[in-house]
């Protein structure tokens, strides 16, 4: 039989690790915006460092008492805390591990630009204007892959090949266009639903292809890293390994 203040502890981490998919799916899904989904994992948060504080004196008070039941739920509760916890600090740590920008091309003079997917990003999107001068230098420091692909291969299989590579990846195809070389398509986080918008160029090169690639947010100052992954993961495949 428990006591009152380890069942507090492990009904305390469960709450706090159901705040963080109620937080995201509900915005994901429309039910609240996306500041409502990020307010509900801070609470998930808060109270989970509440609980780790307190999950550390259940336990040891537990173990002083040699009450079994008691420390298996508090120590259960403790756990659940501190993965919330790391886990927050993870992020936290990605977040200022890279720089807050949100707009990533290999061709910083010439980027590859939107047509079908303009009408899609809404009123209160990011703009899609490329400042390279702010730009540029952040990508070379930060993300020093993100560059222009050469393939020899014809530009119309390019084309196919990076069709092909961006629907493996799960990203919505919104529009080709054969004729320029430009693929649009986007992609779509799975908790909080977050768009970033990619524009793929493709254009002979002798009697290869080059291939350029723009991924942009919809929403938000910082991506996290995630658009520069994603043009890296995108290479890769291209490039077959």
């Amino acid at each position: 039989m428990t006591t009152w203040w380890s069942r507090t502890i492990l009904i305390g981490a469960v709450a706090a690790a159901a705040f963080w998919p109620l937080g995201a799916l509900g915005a994901r899904f429309g039910l609240w915006s996306f500041s409502i989904g990020f307010l509900c994992m801070a609470i998930g948060v808060a109270l989970a460092a509440v609980g780790l504080a307190g999950g550390i004196a259940a336990v040891t008070i537990a173990r002083r008492r040699s009450l079994s039941d008691d420390l298996r739920a508090s120590a259960l509760g403790l756990t659940v805390c501190v993965l919330i916890v790391a886990y927050a600090g993870f992020l936290f740590w990605q977040a200022t591990s890279v720089p807050p920008i949100h707009n990533i091309s290999t061709d910083i003079e010439d980027p590859p630009q939107f047509m079908d997917i303009v009408a899609r990003r809404g009123d209160d999107a990011n703009p899609l204007a490329f400042d390279a001068e702010e730009l540029a230098p952040l990508q070379a420091q930060f993300y020093p892959w993100v560059k222009p692909l050469s393939l020899e291969i014809p530009s119309a299989d390019a084309f196919a090949e990076a069709a092909a590579a961006l629907r493996d990846m799960g990203l919505e195809i919104v529009a080709e266009h054969p004729d320029s070389g430009l693929i649009e398509a986007t992609a779509t986080t799975f908790w909080f639903g977050f768009k970033d918008d990619v524009a793929v160029r493709v254009r002979a090169d002798g009697q290869g292809s080059r291939i350029d690639v723009r991924s942009v947010s919809r929403v938000g100052q910082g991506d996290l890293g995630a658009n520069a992954r994603r043009i890296g993961e995108f290479m890769q495949r291209l490039k077959g390994e």
